[in-house]
C-alpha cells in the first residue's frame, strides 16, 4: 500500500461514514477515484480492493440496491455506505486499578506474536478515552516468552485459519516426522506451549510441544479451515497430564554445578562409591519431570556431567550436544551485515501501520486536545517526522468534494496539537481478533500477581475480574480467538521474596541477600539498592544496584538463598530507566562483540540478548552481533541451545566451543544412530 493508496482509503472511509443514504458507485469513482482510476475497469477493480481492505481495518461496508430493481443487482444505483456505530468500539470506562491491571496483561507480549496487538488495543481504549494513565506498581514488569519463531507462526496460521505444515520429534518413537495440522488453539502446561490441532495425515485431534517442532512451521498455500464451534484451548489441555517423576543418575566433576547438587536426593562422592582414582566425580541422583528440559540443562553443562540413567535422557542430552557440534564445526559463512547504523532487529513498517495508527490517533486528539506534538509521536511510538506526516494525510482528507468544512481539521500551532473537526472518526474500530486475544489471555494469565505487587488494597482480585468482564463485552466476537490461547499463570513462585523487593522499592531501602550464580558455580554475598523487578514467563528478576560489583546487576529471584533489608537507606546511585522493557543484560565498555549464527528456530535468541547488528540469511536465519560481557559461559550458551546457535567470530571462541563440546561428547564414547534415536 502506497502512501497515496493510504490516502484514498481514508478518503473513502470517510466517504462510506458520512452519509446515510450511501453513495454510487459513479460519485465515489468522480470524488474519491478521480486522480487514480484511468477508466471504470481500473475504478472497478480498485474499489473491490479497497473494500477488502477496509473490512481488514474493521469497517463493514453496507451495500445498498435499488427497491424497483429487486431480484437483480444494478451497479449504477446501487449504494454503498458504513454505520456509524456498527465498527465502533463500545465505550470501556476503567478504573486506575483496572487500568494498572490492563496494562499488566498487555506488557506481558512485548516481543511475541501478540505484542504489536496488544499495543494497538490499548492504543484505542486510551483513544476512546476510557484508559486512565497509571504507573505499573513498583517498577513491575511482567512478561512472557512463548516458544520462539513457532509460536508467532503459528497464531499466524491461526488468525488466517490457515492450515500448517512443521516437523516434529515425536515423543514416542523418538523419530522425527512431517505433519499437517489445523491449529485450533494453543496453550502452556508445565513450562511449555502447546498447539492443540487436527493431525491431517492421522485423521484425528493431536497436541503438539512446540519444543519438538525440528523445522519452520509454514502454511499450506491456499488451505483453509473451521476450528470446532466453542473450541476452548485451556479446557483441551486441562487433560493433560504432568509428566511422572523420574530419577537420573548423573556423575559431575567434584566441587561443580551447586544448582544441581541443591537438587539432588542423594549424593555419593567418588571414594565412597568406587575407593580412589574414580576420577574425582560424585554421584547424584536428581529428580525430574520432563526430559527434554532437564536435558537442555544438561546439555549446558557440558563436560562437567555424565548422564547414566535413564537412557531416554542421556539419549535428549547426546543429541542435543552432537547437533550443537555438528552445527559450530560446519564451514563458516561470509559475515556481511547492511551498512545501516547498529539497530536492533525491529518489523518493517508498513502503509497498513499507517492507516491503522491514524485510525487511532484521531480519536486519541479528540480525548486529549493540546498535547505536545512529541508526547503525541512518544505515545504511538513513532518519530516527530513521522507524526507529522501522518498530520498532512489527515488534514488533506475528507468528504467528496473536498470543501474547507468537509476536511479533517487538526492544527499544531506552537507543538501543541488540537482537532476541530473529526468527521465521525471520533470513536476506534472494535478490536481486532488478535487484539481482544492480546488483553483477553493475558488478563487470564496474571493470576495473583496485582495483589503480590501492591495494587489497591481495595480488593485487587476484584479489579482483574472487573476489566476482564468489560473487555469480554468490548470484544464481543473478536473475542473467539482469546479462547483458542490459554497460558499459565505468571506470578512468581517466590512470593515472599518478590513481596520483600517490591516493598523495598517502594520504601527506598538497602537489600542483603545470598545469591547463586551457576556461570561462576558460587554463592556470593550482597548489598543492593533494588530498582525494578520482571519477568520472562514465569521467571523472576530483579534489577538493582549491586555495591560489590559497583554497578546494575540483574538477579533472578529462583537464585536467591536469602534476601532481607539491611537497615540502610538506597544510595540513590542509580535509577531504573524509563526504558521499557528492562534489559537481561546490562551493557559494558568491557565486553566482547560475538557473531553468531542463528537458524531461523533460532532467530528469537537475537531478541532475548539484545542483537546490535543483524543480517538476514537466504535459509531465514540470522546473523548477529552481540554483546557479552563474559565470554566464559558461551559454551554453556551454544550448548543449552543444540543446534539453532554457533559462534562465527572471534576464531578463538568458536574453537574453545568446539573444544567443549567435542569434551562432553567424548564421555559417552561413540555415538550411534540409535544413541539420538532413543530420546
Amino acid at each position: 500500500m502506497s502512501a497515496s493508496r493510504t490516502e484514498r482509503l481514508l478518503n473513502l472511509l470517510l466517504a462510506l461514514l458520512n452519509t446515510r443514504v450511501g453513495l454510487p458507485r459513479s460519485v465515489l469513482r468522480e470524488k474519491v477515484y478521480h486522480d487514480t482510476a484511468e477508466n471504470d475497469v481500473a475504478f472497478g477493480r480498485m474499489f473491490e480492493r479497497d473494500k477488502v481492505d477496509l473490512k481488514q481495518f474493521g469497517f463493514e461496508i453496507e451495500t445498498l440496491t435499488d427497491p424497483r430493481n429487486f431480484g437483480s443487482e444494478d451497479p449504477a444505483s446501487t449504494r454503498y455506505r458504513i454505520g456509524k456505530d456498527s465498527n465502533r468500539l463500545p465505550d470501556v470506562s476503567l478504573t486506575p486499578a483496572e487500568s494498572t491491571v490492563l496494562l499488566l496483561a498487555a506488557q506481558l507480549w512485548e516481543r511475541a506474536a501478540l505484542g504489536n496487538a496488544a499495543v494497538n488495543a490499548v492504543r484505542k481504549l486510551q483513544a476512546a478515552g476510557g484508559f486512565t494513565d497509571v504507573d505499573l506498581p513498583a517498577g513491575v514488569q511482567p512478561r512472557i516468552k512463548p516458544a520462539g519463531q513457532a509460536f508467532d507462526d503459528v497464531v499466524g496460521a491461526m488468525h488466517g485459519r490457515h492450515a500448517v505444515r512443521f516437523g516434529y520429534l515425536a515423543g514416542s518413537t523418538g523419530r522425527e516426522e512431517a505433519r499437517e495440522v489445523e491449529p485450533w488453539g494453543l496453550g502452556s502446561r508445565f513450562g511449555q506451549w502447546y498447539l492443540v490441532g487436527f493431525d491431517r495425515g492421522r485423521a484425528a485431534k493431536r497436541i503438539f510441544r512446540l519444543s519438538r517442532m525440528t523445522t519452520a512451521v509454514s502454511v499450506i498455500p491456499g488451505s483453509s479451515f473451521e476450528p470446532p464451534a466453542g473450541f476452548n484451548a485451556r479446557a483441551e489441555l486441562d487433560s493433560l497430564n504432568e509428566l511422572p517423576l523420574q530419577q537420573a543418575v548423573l556423575d559431575v566433576d567434584e566441587g561443580r554445578l551447586l544448582a544441581l547438587r541443591k537438587r539432588a536426593v542423594s549424593t555419593a562422592s567418588g571414594e565412597e562409591r568406587a575407593g580412589k582414582g574414580t576420577g574425582g566425580r560424585d554421584r547424584l541422583v536428581v529428580d525430574f519431570r520432563d526430559p527434554g528440559q532437564f536435558a537442555e540443562e544438561l546439555a549446558s553443562y557440558g563436560p562437567h556431567v555424565k548422564v547414566l540413567e535413564p537412557a531416554e535422557l542421556r539419549a535428549a542430552v547426546v543429541r542435543r550436544l552432537k547437533s550443537a557440534a555438528d552445527f559450530n564445526a560446519s564451514p563458516a559463512i561470509p559475515v556481511e551485515f547492511p551498512e545501516a547504523a547498529r539497530a536492533q532487529r525491529s518489523r518493517k513498517r508498513t502503509s497498513e501501520d499507517q492507516l491503522t495508527r491514524m485510525l487511532q490517533l484521531v480519536p486519541f486528539l479528540v480525548h486529549h486536545q493540546g498535547l505536545h506534538v512529541q508526547e503525541v509521536a512518544d505515545r504511538f511510538g513513532i518519530s516527530r517526522k513521522a507524526l507529522i506526516d501522518d498530520l498532512k494525510i489527515l488534514i488533506c482528507s475528507g468528504l467528496p468534494g473536498g470543501y474547507p468544512d468537509d476536511l479533517l481539521d487538526i492544527q499544531w500551532e506552537n507543538d501543541h496539537v488540537y482537532i476541530t473537526e473529526h468527521l465521525d472518526l471520533n470513536r476506534p474500530v472494535r478490536f481486532s481478533e488478535d487484539e481482544a486475544a492480546a488483553l483477553l489471555t493475558g488478563l487470564s494469565m496474571l493470576g495473583d500477581l496485582p495483589a503480590l505487587a501492591g495494587l489497591a488494597e481495595d480488593e485487587p482480585g476484584s479489579a482483574l475480574e472487573s476489566v476482564t468482564i468489560k473487555l469480554t463485552g468490548a470484544a464481543g466476537q473478536a473475542g473467539r480467538l482469546a479462547g483458542a490461547v490459554a497460558g499459565q499463570s505468571v506470578a512468581p513462585e517466590q512470593s515472599g521474596a518478590f513481596a520483600t523487593i517490591t516493598h523495598a522499592i517502594r520504601d527506598g531501602q538497602q537489600l542483603r541477600l545470598s545469591y547463586l550464580s551457576p556461570q561462576r558455580d558460587e554463592v556470593t554475598e550482597r548489598d543492593v539498592d533494588p530498582l525494578r523487578l520482571y519477568s520472562l514467563d514465569n521467571t523472576w528478576y530483579f534489577e538493582a544496584y549491586c555495591h560489590s560489583k559497583s554497578g546494575l546487576r540483574n538477579f533472578r529471584l529462583d537464585r536467591v538463598q536469602s534476601l532481607e533489608p539491611n537497615g540502610r537507606p538506597v544510595s540513590g546511585t542509580a535509577t531504573a530507566d524509563a526504558d521499557f522493557p528492562a534489559r537481561l543484560f546490562t551493557p559494558s565498555d568491557d565486553d566482547v562483540l560475538v557473531v553468531l549464527e542463528l537458524t531461523r528456530q533460532g532467530a528469537g535468541l537475537a531478541d532475548d540478548y539484545y542483537a546490535e547488528r543483524t543480517a538476514e540469511l537466504p535459509d531465514g536465519g540470522l546473523l548477529a552481533e552481540v554483546r557479552f560481557g563474559n565470554v566464559e559461559w558461551l559454551p554453556m550458551f551454544v550448548s543449552q541451545h543444540g543446534g539453532t546457535v554457533r559462534v562465527l567470530d572471534p576464531a578463538q571462541l568458536r574453537q574453545e566451543v568446539q573444544g567443549w563440546l567435542t569434551a562432553a561428547l567424548d564421555q559417552y564414547g561413540a555415538v550411534s544412530s540409535s544413541d539420538i534415536v532413543a530420546g
